[in-house]
């Protein structure tokens, strides 16, 4: 910590030439390497694969609005989509985009179908078809009423030159990342950086920049020194929090450098695998719930820029304005649970027992993450006022993700997907051991019977019945005690002040350089 205020100590009183403007080029560090950015896999940042490859219709906070296709229409039973295309697009090899492009990405993404099954919209797909040059038609099985929603997130959907392809698909990599949106890669060097130019053949506005070189700065303390030297121009706390409060409140004062908060965009929790033998006992969920103290975690953690977390969704998330049952911050009735449970804590000792086994958990979390540790710490002296120890593991955030899918951990630090992926795509993700929710859920009795509900909610028609079905799943979540909600997420910026058009787009995942410039250009 002391190391950290004496960087922005000095990060306050100094007054560096921020950028090299001579060649418009923004310096964006991230923690994180770019990866791979092949849109139909999923091991690259997003945020690098949204400035490359676009999708046909683009989500904004009025809704899917027209993008790659120019306009759309909708059989009256909700299975059929028509989508006119643009005709002034080509891919940044030359390559023609078309409706065959299009249907030649669908399709590769269907054949690995295995891999995108979490997604409902995949396997709600039937058939693509080319009506001529600029139109294609999709058939659904059902009507689902997210279709256009899911056509606009950054993966799967999004298109690659066909010369790209390697034998005709892009399951097992592409021969190099042609799109159509505004930047190209003209540089990568994995895990130092990754160089970005604006795409000359951008059928659409162009950047003002000249170029974005995303630079990887695993530490943050760099990062921050890197801010104050004029090395870099931006950091953006898109899911990885790059920047923590602490830097955060300190930056708001500075006369060098601007900060930006997001608007809510997601909800902080903690996954209880109910999967395993301890988190297994409802009683133990439930203790867990009441030994949280979610304030301390606002305020001590965030400065009270995020609010506290009553439920998993907020109630201004579509279909969530759903009265579930709240657990309160309340410490004796924590004790009370788990001694009702059988974990006794003996005279002598700090941690309850049963039948001679400890009771003591794992919790992971993403390493990288400048609040994470904070919030484990957080937990780790809550749940000892209640008799529990808490094992705490920091991994890479590979190792991390390994985890969620094999379900080794008992509590897992998760931020849900926000907008525009909730809440259905969110929920549908919920039925594929992908993800730490999947490990959340498989361990109740109910379980089926929570996969049916969605299944049900995500096709039907049927409004008021799909109004119904998200009251039956919120409320069964709830009370099986699954989630530990902790705040509604914000995402922060912290730039130059020479640095303009910063903001926000609608998913907390992309980061909107299309739209920045510096203020000398």
């Amino acid at each position: 910590m002391k190391k950290t205020l004496y960087f922005l100590t000095a990060l306050l009183t100094a007054c560096p030439a921020w950028a090299n403007m001579q060649n418009n080029e923004l310096d964006y560090a991230s923690t994180k390497d770019i990866r791979d950015i092949n849109p139909h896999l999923y091991g690259g940042e997003i945020a690098a694969q949204n400035m490359v490859f676009e999708p046909l219709v683009l989500n904004t906070e009025f809704g899917p609005q027209p993008y790659l296709a120019e306009s759309w229409s909708i059989s009256p039973d909700g299975k059929t989509y028509i989508f006119k295309l643009r005709k002034d697009v080509t891919f940044s090899d030359g390559e023609a985009f078309n409706a065959q492009a299009v249907k030649l990405n669908i399709d590769a993404v269907l054949d690995n179908y295995t891999r995108h099954g979490w997604l409902e919209l995949v396997q709600q797909i039937d058939s693509v078809r080319v009506i001529d040059d600029y139109t294609i038609e999709l058939k659904l099985k059902n009507a689902y009423y997210p279709t256009l929603t899911e056509l606009s997130f950054t993966r799967p959907f999004r298109f690659i030159s066909p010369r790209a392809f390697i034998a005709g698909k892009t399951k097992d990599g592409v021969r190099n990342y042609a799109g159509t949106g505004p930047w190209v890669l003209a540089e990568h060097k994995p895990n130092q950086y990754a160089r970005f130019k604006v795409n000359p053949h951008y059928w659409g506005k162009k950047p003002q920049l000249n170029a974005v070189v995303w630079n990887v700065i695993p530490d943050r303390q760099a990062m921050l020194l890197a801010l104050q030297k004029g090395d870099i121009q931006l950091i953006f706390g898109a899911d990885g929090d790059m920047v923590n409060m602490d830097a955060f409140d300190k930056l708001k004062s500075s006369k060098t450098v601007s900060t930006l908060l997001s608007e809510p965009t997601a909800t902080r929790s903690i996954v209880l695998n109910s999967g395993r033998e301890i988190t297994g006992e409802l009683a133990v969920r439930e203790a867990l719930q009441s030994a949280v103290n979610k304030q301390s975690i606002a305020q001590g953690i965030f400065a009270n820029s995020e609010s506290v977390a009553p439920t998993l969704m907020a109630k201004n998330v579509p279909y969530s304005d759903v009265e579930v049952k709240v657990y309160d911050y309340d410490v004796a009735k924590a004790r009370q649970l788990l001694d009702l449970a059988g974990w006794k804590l003996t005279a002598g000792k700090a941690i309850r027992e049963k039948q001679g086994k400890p009771l003591s958990l794992l919790l992971s979390y993403n390493i990288h993450n400048a609040g994470e540790k904070e919030i484990a710490d957080q937990l780790q002296a809550d749940l000892k006022e209640i008799g529990i120890e808490l094992r705490i593991l920091g991994e890479e955030k590979q190792a991390y993700s390994d985890r969620q899918k094999s379900g080794d951990f008992d509590l897992q630090y998760a931020l849900s997907w926000g907008k525009p992926y909730e809440p259905a795509s969110y929920v549908s993700s919920f039925r594929v051991p992908t993800h730490a929710d999947y490990q959340a859920q498989k361990g109740l009795k109910n379980k089926p019977e929570i996969n049916l509900i969605i299944g049900e909610l995500l096709v039907t028609p049927d409004e008021t019945l799909r109004k119904k079905l998200y009251v039956n799943l919120w409320k069964t979540l709830a009370e099986q005690a699954v989630y530990i909600p902790l705040t509604y997420a914000r995402t922060k910026a912290v730039f130059s002040n020479e640095l303009k058009g910063v903001g926000f787009n609608q998913s907390q995942y992309e980061i909107p350089f299309e739209r920045m410039s510096f203020s000398s250009k």
